[in-house]
């Protein structure tokens, strides 16, 4: 248990509560000035940013460069502001980390699993890892779950125990006697989650979005045998069907969080339900084009740049993420502050491209999918693009499950978004196959990056 970070994260959870109940006013007061802060700090500390941004110290931040995944990987050793910190030690101090180990005694190091095509490696210090600790607590409180001296919270998380990944490296440096956590690997066999989670017996159920539908199957059908007061659905999409089973299996509306290994957490929802929150005090969150320009609200945007308000060891500052989100001019009747997101449709790399009528090509997005196949009679689906052709995967198909039809509806959906594929095939299959970190994307698209085969 680290008593220090204890301390730190208990203190935030004070300030972020205040700051909920603050008019956007004080918000925006509090952005300009942690920008301000993190600038400088960036331009004195890093000498990637003092060349990136030489000549622009006065300049808004739209103005500013963007910085890609790659780009912050190829010049490591200059963007972290600690200069004895070097790219080589961080990568064998990951190769051999375990528990809640730190990086020269100070830094908790977590990485991306690469499956965008490059792997990123970010260090946080005794401040930052509170203020990634602490946004995951905020998700928590506003599910209506939380740790005190009075209410001991036992948490389940099932995603990935990789010593690496974020989530797991938070519930390492959490656990402590006010706070159980069980971590389970969503790779392994349903059964043996289920059986481990009817032992423990959880107050708060966190997990992928794709486990929590199997395990509110599993509810529903009797063998899992717990009461949550709140289910938290993170790192996929969490579709209108999936949201549907968890509300019949459990008695309550699933929460939606918003998370990523280099903000931490971005959005979520509160106990309204009306949209995701962002969490503009810690995370300026730009939502463009392609061509990195404004898209206008209530439209989806090609991906995200982030400037991450707390970030110092790794400044991260108009970070590009190639997750498609949308905003609205809705307001929650919570009354917090915050700007809301209505929709998360994914990565940039989850969007089909296909052949055009015209010769070139269309994105086609993975809304296109959910669409037709939330509300089919089965467990668990994947659509896989192959070349001009797609793979329909079905694990668990129930009654009135019919394949050519689903396969047609998916035809004519794709048509009608301007695409034509050449052929749509469906398999059923036991399950369907997880990434190394437990992940099981709804839409894979043709990246030259394979998914795991499924199962015969």
């Amino acid at each position: 248990m680290d008593l220090a970070l204890m301390g730190r994260v208990l203190a935030l959870r004070g300030s972020l509560r205040q700051r909920d109940n603050w008019d956007r006013a004080e918000l925006d007061e509090h952005r300009a000035r942690a920008l301000r802060d993190l600038r400088r700090f960036a331009v004195e500390r890093s000498p990637f940013y003092r060349r990136l941004h030489a000549g622009l110290e006065d300049a808004p931040l739209e103005a500013l460069p963007t910085v890609t995944k790659a780009e912050l990987a190829a010049s490591f050793d200059e963007v972290v502001t600690d200069r004895r910190i070097r790219l080589a030690e961080v990568e064998a101090h990951l190769r051999s980390m375990t528990g809640d180990a730190r990086f020269r005694g100070r830094y908790r190091v977590a990485s991306t699993s690469g499956t965008t095509g490059v792997r990123g490696i970010f260090l946080s210090g005794p401040a930052e890892w509170a203020a990634v600790v602490g946004s995951y607590n905020r998700a928590q409180e506003w599910a209506g779950v939380t740790a005190s001296p009075t209410h001991r919270l036992k948490l389940a998380v099932v995603s990935t125990t990789t010593a690496w990944h974020q989530s797991a490296r938070v519930g390492a440096s959490v656990s402590n006697p006010l706070v159980r956590t069980l971590r389970i690997n969503a790779t392994d066999p349903i059964a043996e989650i289920v059986e481990r989670l009817n032992a423990f017996q959880p107050h708060s159920l966190v997990g992928y979005a794709s486990m929590h539908r199997l395990l509110a199957e599993e509810q529903l059908a009797g063998r899992l045998r717990i009461s949550p007061a709140a289910a938290m659905s993170a790192s996929e999409v969490l579709t209108a069907d999936t949201r549907r089973l968890v509300a019949q299996a459990w008695g309550r509306q699933p929460f939606d969080v918003y998370a990523a290994t280099e903000p931490a957490g971005i959005a979520s929802e509160c106990e309204q339900h009306a949209g995701l929150h962002l969490y503009e005090d810690l995370v300026i969150t730009e939502v463009v084009d392609e061509q990195n320009r404004p898209v206008p609200v209530g439209a989806f945007g090609a991906k995200i740049l982030v400037t991450v308000l707390f970030s110092r060891t790794q400044p991260l500052i108009r970070y590009e993420m190639s997750d498609s989100v949308r905003l609205t001019e809705r307001r929650c009747p919570c009354g917090r502050p915050y700007a809301l997101l209505d929709a998360i449709q994914g990565r940039q790399e989850d969007i089909l491209r296909l052949p055009g009528r015209d010769g070139g090509l269309v994105a086609v997005h993975p809304l296109v999918f959910h669409d037709a196949l939330d509300r089919v009679p089965a467990g668990e689906w994947q659509v896989v693009q192959d070349g001009e052709s797609l793979q329909l995967f079905v694990a668990g198909p129930g009654p009135g499950f019919d394949g050519a039809a689903v396969t047609r509806e998916i035809r004519a959906r794709v048509e009608a978004a301007g695409a034509e594929v050449r052929q749509v095939t469906w398999h059923e299959v036991p399950f369907i196959a997880r990434m190394a970190s437990g992940k099981a994307p709804l839409v894979w698209a043709d990246q030259g990056v394979r998914p795991p085969a499924p199962p015969p």
